[in-house]
């Protein structure tokens, strides 16, 4: 396993990140696995050297970095992983329970911290944007989190990069603790990131941190169309749906299934070492909820793409809008 810088900081992270939004509570979504269930993963997960685990207060509502903290304890050292979870979900039903307030957001961190069982959060992340609190109160909360020692790095996810370069600047202009990642929608069939964010993070030295890399699975050619497949999630997801569209992608799937099949390399394989062979990504976040499914992303390192290749996967691509940045994820 090889390291690399998070974005223009000093800290080392692999070049894969575990999901683990896969682990918590069934309760919460059919597909999650339990405590019990998730710990192999874990385990390989440490043993193939990954050190860096992305998870969020709003999974299984709290359960998954109740799991995240258990099975780290037990096979990680603390001083070497990297524990990367999120905040502005809703994990109540009164007010203050959700958004990014400043009570809210310290409320929640230290409940992730009593969770996660740790006395500092190596990278807090706000998960999309709050339109109904002011983003000065946003940064300033998160810099006292940062100045009081319970989070060392601070990273967004989704939105425009117009509201990015906003938040940047803010920080800057008051000199407080500045985005060190951004965690976007990026794979084969959703690379609309790359018009305007990803050179904004390649100019201001932001790691970026790509959710659903394999496109829930279509990528993976588990899903021989949206809403059906052999797993439990393919057929109750639903959130792919609204990601993606069959007659847009087929032709981005096609090309994916011949590189992969020039390489002798499952499909899944080939989807994740384009991710990595683009310069201003950092690590992608791979969840899998079959040990098979981590060999992939394992394996996917070793993978060295061509011009020729790159170009194949990339020229099928269809222009879409942007329509999930507007709405809550639970990516």
């Amino acid at each position: 396993m090889d390291y690399v810088r998070l974005g223009s900081t000093g800290l080392q992270v692999s070049q894969l990140c575990l999901g683990c939004m896969t682990y918590g509570s069934p309760k919460w979504r059919p597909w999650v696995l339990d405590s019990d269930a998730a710990k192999p993963f874990f385990q390989n997960a440490i043993e193939a050297g990954i050190n860096f685990f992305d998870t969020a207060n709003v999974y299984s509502v709290g359960e998954s970095e109740t799991v995240t903290g258990k099975w780290l304890t037990e096979f990680a050292r603390r001083d070497e992983v990297v524990i990367a979870t999120k905040v502005r979900g809703q994990m109540g039903s009164g007010p203050n329970m959700s958004g990014l307030s400043r009570k809210h957001i310290e409320q929640a961190c230290e409940a992730s911290l009593r969770r996660l069982g740790i006395d500092t959060i190596d990278l807090y992340q706000i998960h999309r944007l709050d339109a109904d609190t002011p983003p000065e109160e946003i940064l300033a909360a998160l810099d006292n989190l940062v100045t009081a020692g319970k989070v060392r790095y601070i990273g967004a996810s989704s939105m425009y990069a117009w509201e990015f370069m906003k938040l940047l600047s803010l920080s800057e202009l008051n000199g407080w603790a500045r985005f060190a990642t951004m965690q976007d929608h990026y794979n084969l069939v959703y690379r609309e990131e790359e018009r305007e964010m990803h050179p904004l993070c390649a100019h201001e030295g932001i790691g970026v941190l790509p959710w659903s890399p394999l496109a829930r699975g279509l990528l993976a050619g588990t899903r021989p169309t949206l809403g059906q497949g052999d797993t439990t999630r393919a057929t109750t997801d639903g959130i792919d749906q609204m990601l993606y569209t069959s007659n847009s992608d087929a032709a981005v799937l096609e090309a994916l299934r011949s590189v992969a099949e020039q390489h002798q390399r499952p499909m899944a394989q080939i989807a994740l070492a384009w991710v990595r062979h683009q310069p201003v990504v950092t690590a992608p976040i791979v969840g899998v909820s079959k040990l098979p499914q981590l060999d992939d992303a394992i394996a996917s390192l070793d993978i060295e793409l061509s011009e020729d290749d790159i170009t194949a996967l990339e020229t099928p691509y269809a222009v879409r809008a942007p329509a999930e940045l507007g709405r809550p994820s639970l990516t």
